[in-house]
């Protein structure tokens, strides 16, 4: 909480609207938040909060937010964190987005993964806050590009993120339209199919990513080393702490030589990572 914010009444309105919404709430809503996510909360979003949380407050028939604040911090109100959750993240991606990061993928990072794969090795890569999918599946496109066989060899992808509606979302695989028009025409024929409305991406391109609910603050499952990771436009909703944790981590589970890459605003202030092109970032190898 910051000092401003711990100097106010906290039981001011912060925000005016339908519902009573409070400091005291606003505090509440963001300490629970941070502990499940990392996410932080400042007091400049507190109309953000309103706006998207007064949708549940009404959903679930509650006089205000401070009733809202005792439902969703009970023991068994896991459904309605992860509802809180989902309306407070923002998923905004598309496909290519920042795309000389995939540029870069394909002329400095594949050529030499290509080599790996062929010669029968094992090649990671991880989209960590994968959104709704546009960007494990522009990774992907980009593998098959360089590596047109890259489903029959040991190749893979992990697309996570904390929000298990948006994952469900992502794993669909189904867009728009509007959706689709950052994608090459000619890489759209080769990985995109028309359906019903729009496009469903190719059954090969699918078959190279596996999505999974994960909180990149808590345990990983994943047992190998990545060659690449994305997280993008990821750590900025989180404070310079939490931040630097995260990234040693990435650091921790890069393969050497292995290549992380971040948004603009993002830097990664770890030793163990060294700068490589814009916003990305590679694992020094060890030292003896």
């Amino acid at each position: 909480m910051t000092a401003a914010l711990a100097k106010s009444s906290k039981r001011e309105i912060a925000v005016p609207g339908e519902y009573p919404f409070t400091w005291d709430d606003f505090a509440s809503i963001a300490a629970l938040m941070y502990e499940i996510s990392g996410i932080h909360l400042v007091e400049a979003k507190a109309t953000l909060v309103y706006s998207r949380l007064a949708k549940r407050v009404r959903a679930l028939r509650l006089p205000d937010f401070a009733a809202y604040c005792a439902v969703v911090a009970a023991p068994d109100a896991a459904d309605e964190r992860s509802a809180m959750l989902s309306a407070l993240t923002t998923n905004v991606t598309r496909f290519y987005r920042e795309p000389h990061h995939f540029d870069h993928l394909s002329r400095v990072r594949m050529p030499q993964l290509a080599e790996i794969a062929r010669a029968g090795g094992r090649v990671r890569l991880w989209s960590a806050g994968c959104s709704a999918g546009h960007e494990p599946y522009t990774m992907a496109m980009s593998v098959l590009e360089c590596l047109p066989e890259a489903d029959r060899l040991d190749v893979r992808i992990l697309a996570s993120d904390i929000d298990p509606q948006i994952v469900n979302r992502a794993a669909a695989a189904q867009y728009s339209d509007d959706d689709v028009e950052p994608v090459p025409a000619p890489v759209r024929s080769r990985h995109m199919v028309r359906s019903s409305g729009g496009w469903t991406v190719s059954e090969q391109v699918r078959k190279l990513v596996s999505f999974r609910t994960l909180n990149l603050l808590g345990d990983w499952p994943m047992k190998g080393r990545f060659d690449v990771i994305f997280c993008r436009n990821v750590a900025i909703y989180f404070d310079e702490p939490t931040q630097d944790r995260l990234f040693t981590r990435f650091a921790e589970i890069l393969n050497e030589g292995g290549q992380l890459y971040i948004g603009h605003s993002e830097r990664a202030a770890v030793p163990a990572l060294k700068p490589d092109g814009l916003t990305a970032y590679r694992r020094e190898a060890r030292r003896g």
